[in-house]
């Protein structure tokens, strides 16, 4: 029973930080909006099981980096607000790795795109 309250307390506590995230960061947003149009769309098209789990799964995976950025920026700045050239590394990792996500979704995206234009003709 002690476990189920707990699944359900960390349930709440996910869910708190989505609505959160929501509502202080433009661009989850965003990327919640391309997620919105890119999974439907993947599910949508004439592509294999495992292409159909590449492209879904790139989507959550930038969703996921930008989940994780959120929290080391917060953070951070709960630290302190001052610049310091270690908070400036954290920040900036941060943003690197949703850039290199944002990067591998869209070349995920061109290699299967380009593979069903251009091979299945």
């Amino acid at each position: 029973m002690k476990a189920l309250l707990h699944m359900w307390k960390a349930f709440g506590f996910s869910l708190q930080g989505l609505r959160d995230t929501l509502h202080h960061e433009m661009a989850f947003r965003i990327e919640l909006a391309v997620a919105a149009i890119l999974i439907p769309t993947a599910l949508l098209l004439p592509v294999s099981l495992i292409f159909r789990i590449m492209l879904i799964s790139s989507v959550i995976l930038l969703l996921i980096v930008e989940l994780l950025n959120t929290g080391i920026e917060a953070v951070v700045n709960r630290i302190s607000t001052e610049h310091h050239p270690l908070s400036g590394r954290a920040k900036d990792a941060g943003s690197a790795a949703v850039f290199i996500s944002a990067v591998n979704m869209a070349v995920v995206w061109s290699f299967i795109l380009f593979d069903l234009i251009f091979n299945n003709s």
